[in-house]
């Protein structure tokens, strides 16, 4: 079978490529797998590059809403591999009515992102970013760089699966921080953390800092918003390291510019799918409200990238290429989200909006 790969970065093909090879050399080989690699992402106007193809793998930006996949399945496409974890873009009614397989990579390497966020909480807090700007101009003032220590203040992190388990776990053993928690679906090992489950008010008005770590829903679209910026505790600082769209962008500029929020660190965007995963210092973005967030000193902005470590690429490869190969011998796949007529997706961290 050929595997259409889009949206395709150098490190996706190293990574895809080299757990083909080895699967194919395993003393039992899967079924042959033709790897073929698209720079671009899926979208109407790239669909043709999937002919021949008799799967597609996409990632969290590619345009996977009814159009793209009739299109994909009058192509002869008959399987959708997300290696990512959010499927948010997924139009899985129209995958189900269309008899598409579609499945995900729903864990990989929790650690990695948790340890991001963790890197972005301290960078923002102690602002080793400013000051890594300062001292290459040989500036070493240390006015405007005052920060805050971690031990004994109070983290709330919003939606407790894995990720945000490991989050909670490196700041109350790591940190001596207090952790809150908030998730329709309480996991007991949060307990067992030291960790403590609230409703989200409440942890909104007692968390010095609040980690987002839950999927993008209906339910969990813009939870943060004025009003539940209203409800913060003054001057916390935000995380987003799960979903773009959990922020109302707007509402968060608000929020800066009266100084309710003290500080916020963005891995996602809820625009970003124009712009992150690309170079464009030559170019002018003419999005205003990410380059209004880009003049704030409180604020940091990456691109995607707490996903980025070696060992969860090698997981996300791995898992990848094994829900393909389950599609391939027709046998039941664990990570499948639409199977035999039926919308298979599991339950997820997913606050409920407010």
């Amino acid at each position: 079978m050929k595997l259409a790969v889009f949206s395709a970065k150098p490190y996706d093909r190293d990574y895809l490529t080299q757990v083909n090879t080895a699967r194919s050399q395993a003393d039992s080989p899967p079924p042959a797998l033709e790897l073929v690699f698209h720079d671009f992402p899926l979208s109407e106007e790239t669909v043709p590059l999937a002919h021949g193809a008799g799967a597609v793998c996409a990632f969290v930006n590619d345009d996977l809403g009814e159009p793209v996949l009739a299109a994909l399945a009058d192509a002869g496409v008959r399987a959708i591999l997300l290696r990512c974890a959010g499927y948010n873009h997924v139009d899985l009614a129209a995958a189900e009515r269309l008899g598409l397989f579609v499945a995900n990579v729903p864990a990989y390497s929790p650690e990695a992102v948790a340890e991001f966020a963790v890197a972005l909480i301290q960078t923002l807090n102690r602002n080793t970013h400013r000051a890594y700007n300062r001292v290459r101009e040989g500036n070493f003032r240390l006015d405007g760089l005052l920060g805050r220590t971690l031990h004994g203040k109070t983290v709330g992190v919003v939606g407790t699966g894995r990720i945000g388990l490991a989050l909670a776990r490196i700041m109350r053993a790591g940190f001596g921080c207090r952790v809150l928690a908030h998730d329709p679906y309480p996991s007991a090992e949060l307990a067992g953390l030291g960790g403590e489950y609230v409703a989200l008010d409440e942890l909104l008005a007692e968390s010095d800092f609040v980690s987002l770590h839950c999927p993008l829903t209906e339910a969990t679209r813009h939870v943060i918003c004025e009003a539940s910026l209203g409800r913060m505790k003054p001057g916390a600082m935000l995380v987003n390291t799960s979903r773009g769209g959990l922020i109302r962008t707007r509402d968060v500029i608000a929020a800066l510019k009266s100084k309710r929020l003290g500080g916020l660190a963005l891995d996602v965007y809820e625009g970003e799918g124009a712009i992150f995963y690309n170079d464009h210092s030559a170019d002018i973005i003419d999005d205003d409200e990410l380059t209004r967030l880009m003049t704030f000193h409180n604020v940091l902005i990456c691109g995607h990238q707490g996903f980025f470590a070696h060992e969860a690429l090698g997981e996300i490869a791995e898992c990848t290429l094994r829900n393909l190969e389950d599609f391939m011998r027709r046998v039941p796949c664990d990570n499948s989200l639409v199977r035999e007529g039926h919308l298979l997706v599991r339950r997820e961290s997913a606050p409920v909006r407010i």
